[in-house]
């Protein structure tokens, strides 16, 4: 095993090539699309079925180097850009594959209860409106058999960033000084430890990572910990 741990592109901002967009149904290996192009051409509302099929995203690059929807960075940058229902939708339906790596059955209908909204107007409605951004943004896709999810979300690309409010700009530069420092493999094995040792106590998934970085865990330890983890 190497000596430490270290991801070339965790940290940096990401930028999708601007790729113009006709139809919301492309294959899950394609780029993601400019959503700027897609509020110009809005895309089709996606169809809710009754049942719909949740498959992973299968992205090296991303699946390696990007967040956890449940995680802090998601929850603190990810969320201006979604919003705050499609970036609930997300970390419930990523929550599956730890169950069901290989993907699952979701009810629509039971789904949209839990969350809060309302599927009721069908493509119309709160759910599929909050599920269209998530698509539209690169976070999930429209497949033959059923829905892509990205497993892991890429760092914000730098458009995305400047409409931020300049605190959470300077936070975010923060992070990436942070975050672009080797992480010895020590220090990742502290913090799995940890990570499992609060799993195995009860500990709400969705806090642990915030309880690594409140007793001083560096930020990609404590991620990268908590997926480890939580995949046991």
């Amino acid at each position: 095993m190497a000596d430490d741990f270290r991801c070339g592109v965790l940290g940096t901002p990401m930028e999708e090539p601007d790729v113009p967009r006709t139809s919301p149904r492309r294959d899950v290996e394609d780029p993601v699309p400019d959503e700027s192009a897609a509020f110009r051409s809005p895309l089709p509302p996606l169809a809710l079925p009754a049942v719909v099929r949740i498959s992973p995203w299968v992205d090296p690059v991303v699946d390696r180097c990007g967040h956890d929807p449940r995680s802090a960075y998601v929850e603190q940058y990810w969320i201006s850009v979604i919003g705050p229902t499609a970036t609930w939708l997300v970390r419930r339906l990523v929550r599956g594959f730890d169950d069901h790596p290989d993907g699952y059955d979701l009810d629509v209908e039971h789904a949209a209860r839990s969350l809060g909204v309302s599927v009721s107007k069908g493509a119309a409605s709160p759910f599929a409106r909050a599920l269209q951004r998530c698509v539209m943004f690169g976070v999930a896709a429209a497949r033959s058999d059923g829905w892509a999810v990205r497993r892991r979300i890429p760092p914000i690309s730098q458009r995305h960033l400047v409409r931020l409010p300049a605190d959470l700009q300077e936070r975010h530069r923060e992070w990436i000084a942070r975050t672009t420092t080797t992480i010895t493999l020590d220090a990742l094995q502290r913090a799995h430890t940890l990570a499992a040792a609060m799993l195995d106590v009860g500990d709400d998934p969705a806090t642990v990572e915030g309880q690594l970085l409140a007793v001083g865990v560096p930020p990609p330890a404590a991620e990268e910990a908590c997926l480890l983890a939580t995949r046991r």
